[in-house]
């Protein structure tokens, strides 16, 4: 630059998780002569999913890091800076470092924080949330290293992986506390939470549900967690994994709305109430594929997809948002369990009446292929339309492609009657038998039904 002169970009994206870098790489595609820039704070980024696994299988947080290529690899340039303002008038982002920078289109991926209750004693040494910085995920690990006596407030995903990795360590006794009936009752039917809570029981973590901590208690340092019951709970160290909330200060300074949960509101193509800006991510505002109402779901995936919808659109409306089915696969010891789309206990609640189609079998042929693990599957149909609205599946690691394919069959609503006759590709060694394919199976049992 020369003199006064300002550095202008036709794209900065702000957030450098899975949403920024999915959008990063989908401007440059769709518009390879734009110059795009990517702003992020930290010095490294975590994969958001692989953090629960920092603690136990990988054993670093330098072994679960986004790769800067994937950003400068696409030809965006990458800037680590933190943004303190935008100015959508004069369209500028002002860093931390003191630089102004112009933009044609701004996108907003600055992502979601960890949710810390106003209990008593939450500002007691040693307790924590689950956060993306390095640093700190460093600074945790070594406490757990020091500790003996773990409490896992919350028993969502992050609860139950983070407690499922954490006793892998072996010095550390590990106690998961819920409020909910089940953990994983948000996502999953109660006899996959049951057998998710037993798998993760017999391997030696205490599961307690129906249960809320009242305060954590201790002399400056955490000693114990104090449950609505009465019963203290020992614990030199406390981490909280109940839920996050999306990071929308920038936007909120900036004058741009904010939808009815709290995120950004944007409408199906990403754009936000101001038109050369867009938001993309947790900090995105998300309906239902379903009822078209807004919807709490933040997962990576959904941020991606966000993503790529909303950097296609940037000069050109190119792709819409059909709304957030919600697809999660995990693994809890060596039970693996996928969803995609609407449980059964979810539909009821929604007022849909359903039917429900089950097939269960091994996930190759014959059964005594090695590598064969037994593969249940549950499909929920609307009853009048016979529409494919959700499914839910374990137990073997092939179920996290499983539940993707689920999605994409409820994304393009697919009947009953067209999966039972669906053509699928089969192999000894890959799949379930032709006979025997829990899809066109449980589709077929759930027709008898309609």
């Amino acid at each position: 630059m020369r003199g006064n002169e300002m550095d202008k970009k036709d794209v900065i994206i702000i957030g450098g998780s899975a949403a920024g870098v999915a959008a990063a790489i989908t401007a440059r595609r769709h518009y390879p002569e734009a110059s795009v820039a990517l702003i992020r704070k930290e010095a490294q980024v975590s994969v958001p999913c692989g953090i629960p696994y920092i603690f136990g299988t990988l054993g670093s947080p330098e072994k679960n890091l986004i790769p800067d290529a994937a950003v400068t690899g696409s030809g965006a340039e990458l800037l680590v800076d933190g943004v303190t303002a935008i100015d959508k008038d004069a369209h500028t982002v002002t860093t931390e470092s003191g630089r102004v920078i112009g933009y044609k289109k701004l996108m907003l991926a600055t992502g979601s924080l960890p949710i810390l209750p106003p209990i008593p004693g939450r500002d007691l040494e040693n307790v924590f949330t689950v956060q993306k910085d390095v640093d700190f995920l460093r600074h945790l690990s070594s406490r757990l290293d020091e500790s003996r006596d773990l409490v896992i407030i919350g028993g969502g995903f992050i609860g139950m992986e983070m407690a499922d990795e954490c006793r892998k360590r072996g010095n550390l006794s590990v106690t998961v506390v819920e409020m909910l009936p089940h953990c994983l009752f948000i996502a999953f039917d109660k006899e996959l939470c049951e057998r998710a809570e037993g798998v993760l029981t017999d391997a030696g973590v205490r599961v307690m549900t129906n249960t809320r901590a009242k305060e954590i208690v201790g002399n400056g340092k955490a000693e114990g967690v104090v449950l609505e019951n009465g019963e203290t709970v020992k614990a030199d160290i406390v981490i909280f994994g109940i839920g996050t909330r999306p990071n929308v200060e920038l936007a909120k300074q900036a004058g741009i709305e904010i939808g009815p949960l709290g995120a950004i509101e944007v409408d199906r193509y990403m754009r936000t109430s101001n038109p050369d800006i867009f938001a993309v991510g947790d900090c995105a505002e998300k309906t239902s594929f379903f009822s078209g109402q807004p919807s709490p779901l933040r997962l990576a995936s959904i941020a991606t997809s966000e993503a790529r919808i909303g950097a296609a659109n940037l000069f050109e409306i190119r792709r819409e948002n059909p709304g957030v089915i919600g697809v999660f696969s995990t693994k809890i010891n060596e039970l693996a369990m996928g969803i995609a789309g609407m449980g059964e206990r979810a539909a009821h609640d929604a007022g849909m009446e359903c039917v429900v189609g089950y097939a269960e079998t091994v996930d190759r042929h014959p059964g005594g292929m090695p590598g064969a693990h037994p593969a249940r599957l549950k499909l929920i149909f609307h009853k009048y339309s016979g529409a494919l609205i959700g499914g839910q599946v374990c137990c073997g690691d092939s179920i996290g492609e499983m539940a993707n394919l689920i999605a994409a069959l409820v994304q393009t609503r697919m009947h009953a009657d067209q999966i039972a006759v669906f053509q699928m590709g089969t192999h000894p060694a890959l799949t379930a038998s032709p006979i025997a394919y829990q899809l066109v199976n449980a589709a077929e049992l759930a027709l008898l039904k309609m």
